[in-house]
């Protein structure tokens, strides 16, 4: 690499990369992944999990949601707005087939919404995938504006990888001759959209048309996918044709997200925190990899074609020299674009985690949270979501005792008698909470259930004004739990979050005090994963009452 490269930074995106592709990792499968030394691999794990971008299980490094926010930085400058996922959400479930939007990344094809349907058979690619431009319906509508030293550089790559093992998105198993890309595309151009007949792996049919931008380049690429179980190629594109081309033209017609950039500086809104780092960890603290992942999360805030330098420098409160270093690591390694003015982040960002860390459920994000606060508590903790007049346990994580709460994945209780469900009800509109409660009218459960709609109504009001909510041996004798709600990025209460254990003979006051500062705190860590993952993809979101957000 060239002197002006931060060969930290370098190191850095190589072992995100691999840890980005491997199922399980321990440091020594980075090592042979990356030819680094194992001393390096350390200090690039021990930065990584500082920033919060690496956890550590035993031996084994898992990436972690935080890690999303790369990615959102790419989607953000792209000009990907909530309305535009939300629509494609909507158009999934009007057409019942999946639909994705995706941009082109080099002679790939990478995913930045999705909206799959749930079936035995259904479509696993996720946001940040990347798929060969010749084996999906996308890559004929953005081959059709390659220019000559593009089409040199698909070829060369098909001759050199001709099964497609630099996709790991690719279905494993033979893979068929290369589709003739060519003819593809001069079909798309006559038709104005493009086929995908069974090109990825036998059953998967797909159609997109293109979404263009201002010039009249294609931006994304619109697509619904099926199977043929489902129907025909040829059938799929006549059912799903005219309704695709009148989502394009309104997405179309959208205002854009990406507005120029108006002059002046950035304020730092993430400033980089290095020195307390560097005081902890001394010498396993790379500072030069922060800062250049800090200046790849500052291009987030990019509009219209970039952001400058001096801007760059100013939102992350770096030197310019420090940042242009950082900034030409990264266009060298594909991560951004410069034109001589503006610098910008490119789809390969989404390669950094994305797609895997984008096929996280809810429990996922919440379970490594949850085994932290048992540890911390020495009590099981749980996480419910509202299922009409109940709760329903979707995450847990026990401890063994010999005096246990046992309560399974799927578990259904009364929400009035317990402390989740409480702050579930108290999270709801004053109308909605009283009709639930009239639909299944409270019974006693135990000499100590509160059951009288008015007392029932001030202990919910006094949840949502304090912020938590206890159960006293409500729901059974000996139980006692306390209760914090877990919201979305607007506010909205969406699950609940506790910790239960035996009554014993400690007066409550003293219960509350003891676990309320954990369960705040570990609700805040579960808000953060959940905000930074949910960004461009509500469909993770635990959702029983509300729709999703975008």
């Amino acid at each position: 690499m060239p002197e002006e490269s931060v060969r930290p930074l370098e190191r850095g995106l190589a072992v995100l990369r691999a840890l980005a592709v491997a199922e399980q990792v321990r440091a020594g499968d980075l090592v042979r992944a990356t030819g680094l030394a194992r001393s390096t691999v350390d200090r690039v794990v021990a930065t990584l999990a500082r920033l919060g971008y690496v956890r550590e299980h035993g031996q084994e490094l898992h990436l972690t949601p935080r890690l999303m926010e790369l990615g959102n930085a790419y989607l953000a400058a792209s000009g990907l707005s909530g309305e535009v996922a939300a629509r494609t959400a909507r158009l999934a479930d009007e057409l019942d087939e999946s639909v994705s939007l995706a941009v082109p990344d080099g002679d790939g094809v990478r995913f930045v919404t999705q909206a799959a349907r749930r079936r035995a058979m259904s479509v696993a690619f996720r946001i940040g995938d990347l798929l060969p431009a010749e084996r999906c319906a996308p890559g004929a509508l953005f081959a059709a504006e390659w220019d000559e030293a593009a089409w040199d550089a698909w070829r060369a790559r098909v001759a050199a990888d001709p099964e497609g093992h630099a996709f790991p998105a690719l279905p494993p198993g033979p893979v068929s001759p290369p589709p003739d890309l060519a003819g593809r595309v001069e079909r798309s151009r006559a038709t104005g959209w493009a086929l995908d007949d069974q090109l990825i792996e036998p059953g998967l049919i797909a159609t997109a048309v293109p979404v263009r931008d201002a010039a009249g380049r294609t931006r994304y690429a619109l697509s619904a996918v099926s199977h043929t179980s489902r129907h025909t190629a040829q059938g799929l594109a006549e059912l799903v044709l005219p309704r695709l081309r009148e989502e394009a033209a309104h997405l179309e017609s959208l205002p854009t997200a990406t507005t120029p950039y108006p002059g002046g500086e950035l304020t730092p809104d993430q400033p980089v925190d290095t020195v307390d780092a560097k005081a902890e960890l001394g010498p396993g603290f790379l500072q030069s990899l922060a800062r250049g992942l800090a200046v790849l999360r500052a291009l987030g805030r990019a509009r219209g074609d970039g952001l400058p330098l001096t801007a760059i420098a100013a939102a992350t409160g770096l030197p310019r020299a420090t940042a242009r270093r950082c900034l030409r690591t990264l266009e060298l390694e594909g991560y951004a674009a410069y034109d001589g003015r503006l610098h910008r982040p490119l789809p390969r960002v989404l390669e950094l985690g994305y797609a895997r860390l984008s096929r996280l459920g809810f429990a996922d994000i919440a379970e490594p949270h949850l085994r932290q606060l048992t540890g911390r508590v020495h009590q099981s903790a749980s996480v419910t979501v509202l299922d009409g007049t109940d709760i329903l346990y979707v995450a847990r994580a026990a401890t063994v005792r010999v005096m246990s709460v046992y309560i399974t994945l799927g578990t259904r209780f009364p929400a009035y008698p317990t402390a989740m469900g409480r702050v579930l009800l108290a999270g709801l509109p004053k109308r909605e909470r009283a009709r639930l409660l009239k639909a299944a009218p409270p019974k006693p459960l135990t000499r100590r259930t509160v059951t009288d709609p008015a007392d029932l109504g001030r202990i919910l009001d006094r949840a949502a004004a304090d912020g938590y909510a206890t159960a006293d041996e409500e729901l059974e004798e000996g139980l006692r739990s306390v209760a914090v709600p877990i919201e979305d990025a607007r506010g909205r209460v969406i699950a609940a979050l506790n910790v239960a254990q035996h009554a014993g003979t400690a007066p409550l006051e003293e219960t509350i005090e003891a676990l309320l500062p954990a369960l705040r705190e570990t609700a805040a860590a579960i808000e953060a994963d959940l905000h930074t993952a949910a960004r461009f993809n509500g469909a993770l979101m635990p959702w029983r009452t509300y729709p999703p957000t975008t």
